[in-house]
């Protein structure tokens, strides 16, 4: 692993089982948008289906998000959600190669790399997600968001930041709010 660096580029991965870590991966591209930098989010489980907040805002103000999932795992079949993932993986290796933009957010692609329910290596391999990590263009900041991030992720990144849940409304059964999970 290479030293950190601002000029070679940094891997940030917001994981754990807490709230925020879409959040604040949200916040970062606002910051570095302010700053100038073009910004990519890519979003591996999320659906252009749904409406989200950060969608509406990102649009207005230039951010390209593009929702790359089909929605939770449980709501379609196993090869739809490969197929998806698939397209997702490969639309994310041109854009980073594209190297049209300083920052890129990977946003639930650890809950992606994280699937046991069904094989993904053959459609999101692993080993290409740390070889596309090592080998994008210098000066690319890489945000990777989600539960469960893999033990070589970790290893790959500059700052590990875990979201940890204390207390959720959730658990009493109120369901997602609007203006603050969507």
């Amino acid at each position: 692993m290479t030293k950190p660096s601002k000029e070679l580029g940094l891997t940030l991965v917001y994981t754990g089982d807490g709230k925020g870590k879409t959040t604040a991966a949200v916040g970062l591209a606002v910051r570095a948008f302010g700053r100038g930098n073009k910004v990519l989010i890519i979003q591996f489980i999320k659906s252009p289906q749904r409406t989200y907040g950060e969608k509406l805002v990102f649009d207005k103000l230039g951010i390209e998000m593009v929702q790359k999932g089909i929605g939770f795992t449980w709501l379609k079949t196993p090869e739809e959600h490969r197929e998806a993932l698939r397209e997702a993986w490969k639309f994310t290796r041109e854009r980073i190669m594209s190297n049209e933009h300083q920052l890129v957010i990977l946003d639930e692609i650890n809950n992606a790399l994280a699937i046991n329910t069904f094989p993904i290596d053959d459609v999101l391999p692993l080993q290409e997600v740390l070889d596309l990590i090592a080998n994008r263009p210098q000066g690319m900041h890489l945000v990777l968001t989600g539960r469960n991030a893999h033990p070589d992720v970790i290893a790959a990144a500059d700052l590990v930041s875990e979201v940890s849940a204390v207390k959720h409304y959730y658990d009493e059964g109120l369901p997602a709010v609007m203006g603050i999970e969507l």
